[in-house]
């Protein structure tokens, strides 16, 4: 019994850490084909990602009303970013990827 624990331990941790890298994955992967058309030029008032300014007052909003903004879509920004073939778990690895690359 006192072997299987630390296993267990173990393995458990190396499961979060795939699902965490499976998750970045997914939200670079949708950035690059879905956002960065906008994200990384700026066009039409996006935010560029990486620009701290920018982000900041939108990071202080919280995750999830920026995953709720870019679901349906605020200001010129359509829903789901233009793209409605993207779950919404999609939509919100590529807010959290975009988050992550601007604090």
């Amino acid at each position: 019994m006192r072997t299987i624990l630390p296993v267990l331990c173990l393995a458990l941790l190396v499961f979060s850490v795939a699902i965490v890298s499976a998750s970045d994955d997914v939200g670079e992967s949708v950035y690059a084909k879905s956002c960065a058309a906008c994200h990384d030029s700026g066009v039409m008032g996006a935010p560029k990602v990486g620009d701290k300014d920018a982000w900041s007052p939108l990071i202080g909003e919280g995750e999830d009303a920026l995953t709720q903004n870019a679901i349906k879509g605020t200001g010129k920004m359509p829903p789901k970013g233009g793209n409605m073939k993207l779950s919404d778990d999609e939509v919100k690895a590529a807010v959290v990827y975009m988050i992550d690359k601007s604090k």
